[in-house]
Parts: C-alpha cells; structure tokens; sequence
C-alpha cells in the first residue's frame, strides 16, 4: 500500500513496544521518517535500530516521560517539522472507583489524557504554521464501552474521543 508518506516525519509517542512499535512499523514501512518516543531507552533503541535496518529510514529516539512538562517542551523542540503526531503513550492501571487512589488516577491521566492534550497543542501550532499535520490519537475500546474495572482508563479514553483539535 503507498499512503504517500515518503518523506512526510512522524513522532510516535509510546512507540518502544506493543501500539505503538506496530504503528512505527507501518510507518517505516511507507518510507516515513520517524521520531520515536518513550520512557525505556534500550528497548526504544532496539526498535528504532530494527526500523533503520529494515527500511533505510531516519529513526530519532527520544527518551521522554510525557507526565512531564519539560520532557514535552523539549520532545516538541526537537520535532517541529513533525508532519504527523501519533499519541500512542498510556499507562492507565485498572480499577474501581472503591480500589483507585487519586494518586493513581492522576498518574494515568497525566500521561494518557494531559500527555496526549499538551503535546498537541505543542506541535499543532507548529503544523498550523506551516499550513500542514495531522494528529492520530490512538485510546481504546472503554471509551465507548465503560468498564468499571477500569474506570480511571475508560474514563480517559472518552475524554479523548472528543478531543481533536480544529480540523481534526
């Protein structure tokens, strides 16, 4: 399949395994160069060095925790040519509203929900600028489907369902 992608760049937030990898594979795969970014540098590094081996593309990594407004602020820095976001990163655990403590629940949000809405407005203006991007956020099924067993997390996931930033 040819998606057009050649020469376009793509970060990937959470994209060491699972999702995320996948998605970064897809990418590579269309010719995309790519910035990928997530909390476990070595195996970050070993999926950035399989995609640059298999598909002779640019693979940045980025060892960032997006709970963290500065790893944000310099993750936006360093990929400002981005023509693509894909918010991947989530670390919501599961539970009932009896069993979650807010701490845990503001630490799942933090990187899922805030993580996803503060690198957007980051990079959105950077794409707004320049007259082009496109932001693919990637949340899961108990958006639509709550699960009160993972409350917190399909909390999160509606909350995103309705976020998109003006064109999106």
């Amino acid at each position: 399949m040819d998606l057009h992608l050649t020469g376009r760049t793509a970060v990937v937030t959470g994209a060491s395994r699972g999702i995320g990898a996948a998605i970064a594979e897809v990418l590579a795969e269309e010719r995309c160069d790519l910035h990928l970014a997530a909390r476990s540098g070595p195996v970050l590094e070993e999926t950035a060095e399989r995609l640059r081996s298999a598909h002779h593309i640019k693979v940045n990594t980025h060892v960032v925790d997006l709970r963290d407004p500065k790893d944000l602020v310099a993750l936006a820095a360093s990929t400002a040519d981005a023509d693509i976001l894909v918010n991947n990163a989530g670390d919501i655990r599961g539970g009932t509203i009896d069993t979650i403590d807010e701490e845990t629940w503001r630490q799942g949000w933090d990187l899922k929900v805030y993580g996803y809405v503060n690198l957007t407005r980051l990079l959105y203006a950077q794409m707004k600028r320049r007259g082009k991007g496109v932001v693919v956020n990637i949340i899961g099924n108990a958006g639509e489907r709550v699960d009160s067993r993972y409350l917190a997390g399909s909390t999160g996931n509606a909350a995103l369902n309705v976020f998109h930033p003006p064109g999106g």
